[in-house]
């Protein structure tokens, strides 16, 4: 509305530069491109984004499985343990030494992040891969949405400041050519300006 109000402004103005024109007509394209792009930007990415993560959450849960687990001896220690679905780290689950059964049947074995404390002896579920190793449960279709959510959203927002970033610097052109013009105005005034005899 304001770039409108800017065009309609300078439209009859006898003051009015081309550069003003231009400037204005930018600002009226970008923020139409950002009202309609921005948005279609977002949900194209956020879909593409959901979709990929669809297929990630059917894949893992092909892959993974819940097995027991029994507690050989507690580990040294508790560690942090980093969450593969968000890459940020927290306090670290209890980990213990512990063994459970393969896919195939073959023992396996090793050192695991518990749910909770546990005694040796004790049992516990624990998410294994499709060669039997620990793995973390398989991501939900909650979690999927809510991660396609933030690549739509961040997506819109990379959109407007990209369109934004490219109107701030068509306008850094606009005014210096601007300047340009002034400084060559100033040049052929020259030294007579002000002066009685000048015809000023």
């Amino acid at each position: 509305m304001r770039a409108i109000r800017g065009i309609w402004h300078w439209r009859g103005n006898p003051l009015r530069r081309r550069t003003d024109r231009w400037e204005a007509w930018l600002a009226l394209g970008a923020a139409l491109l950002i009202a309609v792009g921005a948005p279609a930007a977002g949900w194209f990415a956020g879909r593409a984004a959901h979709g990929a993560l669809l297929t990630t959450v059917r894949l893992q849960r092909h892959e993974r499985r819940p097995v027991w687990a029994t507690v050989t001896r507690p580990a040294s220690g508790t560690r942090v343990v980093p969450d593969p679905d968000t890459s940020v780290p927290h306090p670290g689950h209890p980990r213990v030494l512990a063994r459970w059964a393969g896919p195939d049947g073959g023992p396996r074995s090793g050192e695991v992040a518990t749910p909770r404390p546990v005694r040796a002896g004790e049992r516990f579920r624990l998410w294994t891969d499709a060669h039997g190793r620990p793995a973390p449960p398989p991501m939900d279709e909650g979690t999927a949405g809510t991660h396609a959510g933030l690549a739509g959203a961040g997506a819109a927002v990379a959109f407007g400041g990209l369109v934004e970033g490219a109107r701030r610097l068509a306008v850094r052109q606009l005014m210096v050519r601007r300047f340009r013009r002034w400084d060559a105005a100033w040049e052929r005034a020259g030294q007579d300006w002000g002066r009685a005899d000048a015809g000023s």
